[in-house]
């Protein structure tokens, strides 16, 4: 019989096996991310690994990534307002921005019993009219949901639970969300309004990691070493593609930041 390892290499091996079993670490929220407006209705979780952003008829909130981006993977969990089932007019919102180009999740508030409707739309150079727009087949009001933005050269994809629409966008930048008042336009074309009554309205934001490459990184933005320009990620199906009623390809969009927001909307009725 063999003798047994020292003990000090009996204790490394055990160190080892032990860190090995560890969960990842979950970043906090200002590793990536700035508040970007709102600072009285913006809440930090289980030590700023979560964040609650509130609305009421004063104010709204919002927060942006620290950086702008030349292509990756952009991915949030939300959790939308909805505690009071009357969120008519309440707009939550993730998307990637950079003036005058945008790309985006809002999630449109409802009546009671009524659902949400998700609005998808690719602004390039201020002009949008690439709207897209389902009811969910889960209730993104009950818990977190992951919601994701695939961006790189050949290709944006929207990524919702698993179920992917492809836009074609060439060039996004940084990442920004929060939860706003949409009551001009976002129910019933702006006739149902917020019922300030029940507010505060507040969604829930937590995984506050970033994949993706920094536009004053020394590598392109567009090489194909990065894991989200490989071949895999260079188109979808024609099954996918025909799933998701895709809009004319988009061109000209550039760098974007991500922003969630909350808050005031009025300047965007009529966009597109």
């Amino acid at each position: 019989m063999p003798p047994p390892p020292p003990p000090l290499l009996l204790l490394i091996v055990v160190l080892l096996a032990v860190a090995s079993m560890a969960p990842a670490r979950t970043p906090a929220f200002d590793e990536n991310y700035v508040p970007a407006w709102g600072a009285d209705d913006f809440h930090l979780v289980n030590q700023g690994t979560k964040i609650r952003l509130a609305m009421d008829k004063n104010s709204g909130a919002g927060f942006a990534s620290k950086l702008s981006y030349g292509s990756g993977f952009f991915r949030m969990k939300i959790k939308v307002p909805g505690g009071s089932g009357y969120t008519a007019g309440v707009v939550t919102a993730f998307y990637l921005t950079s003036e005058p180009d945008e790309v985006d999740f809002e999630f449109l508030g409802n009546v009671d019993g009524k659902p949400i409707t998700l609005q998808t739309n690719v602004f390039v150079n201020g002009h949008g009219r690439r709207e897209q727009s389902l009811h969910l087949w889960f209730n993104p009001a009950a818990n977190f949901h992951d919601y994701k933005i695939l961006w790189n050269p050949y290709q944006l994809v929207y990524d919702l639970r698993g179920r992917k629409a492809d836009t074609g966008a060439e060039e996004p930048d940084g990442e920004r969300a929060g939860v706003r008042d949409g009551s001009a336009w976002a129910t019933d074309g702006g006739k149902t309004k917020i019922d300030w009554n029940r507010a505060p309205f507040t969604a829930g934001f937590q995984g506050f990691s970033i994949h993706a490459c920094g536009s004053n990184s020394s590598t392109p933005c567009n090489s194909p070493d990065r894991r989200w320009n490989r071949n895999r990620y260079r188109s979808l199906t024609a099954e996918l593609r025909a799933a998701g009623g895709l809009p004319e390809r988009p061109e000209d969009v550039h760098d974007l930041r991500l922003l969630c927001r909350q808050g005031a909307v009025q300047e965007r009725q009529g966009a597109g």
